[in-house]
């Protein structure tokens, strides 16, 4: 028996183009982590804006849910369809097409398809720099990317996925396309629509296009692994980083001991680059187009300081790329290691720089009162007030995430489930030097 939809789909975008049997279908019905799993009526795979805007008015005129699927690399079963099978998947990898490029203007015009690496690619070979930089940048896709308003290690320097884009392309539920691709820096015309997309998680639109914002090519960066007395002292550290080489500062990451405990178990090759076990370190990074830019000095003068203060006990700092990457590989490789360690809550919360150390103080007390085997793994992107908060527990993780969400509100903290992802490219040993050692 026939299936009218599916005929019609297979119309619009060639029949093998729409997969309805289920071991075609299955990549596309489990999340990332392998906790989320579900079904679908059909996954079907558009070529083109055009395309797609036709299964979407097919499906809406069928009464059809429909779930957009980028790189599949999402956390929170985002982009899993329901167990019922009665939703079409509509994979946007196909959109994969970089449109143009304007190095004068500085933007580059992609499909939603196109994975965040070849969109770092594409800048690099204009002698450009696109800044949003992800754990699972080999893998995610431009069009997640937005609808989760991603943020990245970069986030402290060059903003939210929200302040790199200038113009969007989106087919809206009934299967319009509404063209929104400019390159304007400043367009008074009206409301700033393409803001309504970004972070809907597809609930508005499925994001066909965007223009993105390019920025110059880094040629030169000094890279530390920085223990901390805790994180209070870690926010007052990016304060005087800030104060001492202003916008440089290009990324400050914590990582908590947890976090690394779980790298330094399920990851081959991973190795703690100081000799101690501080409870809290991070990752600072300073960057510059110049090529003969002193940030090497400049950082150790800062970290220099910040040891005068007690801000921080002990630092490692990057003597080659390799050992910058290796650094790199701690914070970016915590959440592959969370999958091998087991079953975890994870969430996404923010709260003012400032309040930080009270959040993380607050909720780990409110927790173990509450559950006392619950571990909270915490690390993240400080200098914007965003922690990557997981709840580890043989017994209670289960249990965990509505008190979680229950304290976050009461607290005033923002707070939803994890859109981040692990990244599947290979770990790098680390052999970075010790530079200080406070006395």
């Amino acid at each position: 028996m026939t299936d009218p939809l599916l005929d019609t789909l297979r119309a619009i975008v060639g029949a093998a183009h729409v997969l309805d049997v289920a071991a075609d279908m299955a990549p596309f019905l489990n999340d990332w982590r392998g906790r989320y799993h579900g079904n679908a009526r059909a996954v079907v795979r558009p070529h083109d804006a055009v395309e797609l805007a036709r299964v979407v008015a097919a499906c809406a005129a069928a009464g059809v849910p429909m779930v957009p699927q980028g790189g599949n690399t999402g956390l929170c079963g985002g982009a899993t369809p329901l167990a019922d099978g009665a939703a079409v998947v509509i994979s946007l990898a196909r959109l994969n097409h970089i449109r143009a490029i304007d190095a004068d203007n500085d933007t580059l015009t992609v499909e939603a398809g196109c994975t965040l690496a070849a969109v770092q690619e594409a800048a690099a070979a204009a002698g450009r720099m696109f800044p949003l930089a992800l754990a699972s940048e080999g893998s995610c896709m431009i069009g997640g990317n937005l609808s989760t308003n991603a943020g990245g290690v970069q986030v402290l320097r060059y903003g939210n996925m929200r302040e790199l884009v200038l113009g969007l392309e989106v087919v809206l539920p009934d299967g319009r396309v509404w063209d929104g691709l400019r390159g304007l820096r400043k367009d008074n015309t009206g409301y700033d629509l393409k803001q309504l997309f970004i972070g809907a998680e597809g609930t508005l639109g499925i994001v066909t296009a965007a223009v993105l914002k390019l920025f110059p090519a880094v040629r030169s960066r000094a890279t530390a692994w920085v223990a901390v007395p805790d994180p209070a002292a870690a926010v007052r550290l990016l304060g005087l980083l800030r104060a001492d080489c202003g916008e440089r500062v290009s990324a400050f990451e914590i990582v908590g001991r947890a976090a690394l405990e779980l790298v330094l178990q399920h990851i081959p090759g991973a190795r703690d680059p100081l000799a101690g076990t501080s409870a809290w370190t991070v990752l600072v990074e300073l960057s510059d187009p110049a090529a003969d830019a002193p940030l090497t000095a400049q950082l150790e003068a800062a970290l220099t300081a910040a040891f005068d203060k007690g801000l921080a006990s002990d630092a490692a700092l990057a003597a080659s790329a390799a050992q910058a990457q290796a650094l790199w590989a701690l914070r970016e490789k915590i959440s592959e290691a969370q999958r091998v360690e087991g079953i975890s809550i994870k969430h996404d919360v923010s709260v003012p720089l400032s309040r930080i150390p009270e959040f993380l103080a607050r909720a780990g007390r409110a927790l173990a009162q509450r559950w006392p085997d619950v571990r909270v793994v915490a690390f993240g992107h400080i200098g914007d007030g965003n922690l990557p908060t997981t709840l580890a527990s043989l017994r209670s993780a289960g249990r965990s995430t509505a008190s979680c969400m229950t304290w976050c509100a009461s607290s005033g903290a923002r707070s939803r489930p994890s859109t981040g992802s692990g990244s599947s490219s290979a770990t790098r040993s680390c052999t970075t030097r010790r530079r200080w050692r406070s006395s």
